[in-house]
């Protein structure tokens, strides 16, 4: 089942690729957004009247914070053990409709982790644990 013309994405389905590999399927995305400075300036148009004119700025820096399943991945560990020379590294968190065909990706230059929060742990629980992982990127371009 494809999507049409019009029909809006669904948001149950997408995974995270490091340097063109998958390497995880989230539970999880939130503050992923594209910012950036907005330049005013005044000058004063033919007929002598000042008019205050606005263009866009450099983009910031950002972060995103992702939600997976814990698992022994040593996706994000590079950069949370000291070893920046190799932990910034190229990602892509891949939005996928259906049939598992990527619809939109969201691509993060220079990324690198510079958080992990672990869910809770308690004795008798069924439920599966979690890592809260923040992901730092110099550039953010959409596709």
């Amino acid at each position: 089942m494809s999507l049409q013309p019009g029909d809006a994405l669904t948001s149950h389905n997408f995974g995270l690729q490091i340097d063109g590999v998958m390497v995880e399927y989230l539970a999880e995305v939130s503050g992923l957004s594209i910012e950036q400075d907005v330049i005013e300036y005044q000058q004063v148009s033919a007929q002598g009247k000042p008019v205050t004119k606005k263009m866009p700025g450099v983009k910031k820096a950002g972060t995103c914070t992702v939600v997976r399943g814990m698992t022994q991945s040593p996706a994000f560990n590079e950069s949370v053990n000291g070893a920046m020379g190799t932990a910034r590294k190229n990602a892509t968190i891949m939005v996928m409709d259906y049939q598992n065909n990527p619809v939109k990706r969201y691509n993060m230059r220079n990324a690198w982790c510079s958080k992990i929060d672990t869910s809770t742990v308690k004795a008798g629980e069924a439920s599966a644990l979690t890592e809260t992982v923040t992901i730092t990127f110099e550039e953010l371009v959409i596709e």
